[in-house]
């Protein structure tokens, strides 16, 4: 049985952010990419900066996985923490890009 929380089930919200982390993962794919095409002294700054975006998306998996593991009663709990973890990486995906266009 599924407990509903106003419109939304805990898979339903599960595969929402599923499917958004992995839209943030090929956009830090794209920009790792595009740290390979820089100067050198560059392309260690953005690679840097690539690689906190990486630590971060590890972070909102992780996060993603508990929220999946918690029970129907208790998934609620866990998804400030996802939210919380997927806007730092939104942000942070966000701004890095917005670096690179530069």
């Amino acid at each position: 049985m599924k407990v509903r929380y106003g419109m939304i089930t805990k898979e339903a919200y599960k595969q929402k952010m599923e499917a958004e982390l992995e839209l943030a993962q090929a956009k830090l794919a794209e920009l790792k990419a595009q740290t390979k095409s820089y100067a050198a002294d560059v392309s260690i700054k953005y690679a840097e900066q690539v690689d906190d975006l990486e630590k971060k998306a590890e972070f909102a998996k992780s996060k993603l996985k508990e929220l999946g593991e918690a029970s129907e009663d208790a998934w609620e709990r866990f998804k400030g923490g996802v939210e919380s973890a997927w806007n730092t990486l939104n942000v942070a995906v966000r701004d890095t890009a917005a670096k690179f266009k530069k």
